[in-house]
């Protein structure tokens, strides 16, 4: 089946429900988690920033599972048939902060912290184009370094 096609503010509501579920899941498991080992930092800084290195944190989780959003049944209801089950995925990254539930092996660290580069250059382009744009609606946070565009990016 193909993707439900949505009205604008079917979208809005889906990407704020979105937000919402990274925000909480970083927020949920970013006290547990622990920065990188010098040893991983090593393994990896020929491919990510010694900034990114830094600023990851890490956690594997013994006896638990990522939950599911809590939306999902609404999107079920709307139409869409190939949600990904994040119980049954390696680890899942939220911003900053990825959570395993197997073992950190090399290759998995280097794909999560491709997805940490990803929400940093994601936030990045917000930042740039659409936060100015939006900010005028009061949804936005100012503070001494300017605008604060998505909560989820706020570091431990």
């Amino acid at each position: 089946m193909a993707t439900p096609l949505l009205a604008p503010e079917q979208i809005a509501q889906l990407s704020e429900l979105v937000a919402q579920y990274i925000t909480g899941m970083r927020a949920r498991y970013a006290a547990a988690s622990k920065p990188l080992t010098e040893e991983q930092k090593r393994t990896m800084a020929a491919y990510f920033s010694q900034e990114l290195l830094d600023q990851a944190r890490l956690l594997t989780l013994a006896g638990e599972r990522v939950p599911n959003p809590d939306f999902y049944p609404m999107l079920v209801v709307m139409g869409f048939t190939n949600l990904p089950d994040q119980s049954g995925m390696a680890a899942i990254t939220f911003s900053d902060v990825v959570v395993s539930h197997v073992p950190f092996s090399d290759a998995l660290l280097f794909h999560e912290l491709a997805h940490v580069e990803q929400y940093r250059q994601l936030h990045s382009s917000l930042c740039r184009t659409i936060c100015p744009w939006i900010s005028h609606r009061g949804r936005l946070r100012s503070n001494s370094s300017g605008t604060q565009c998505i909560p989820t990016w706020r570091r431990v």
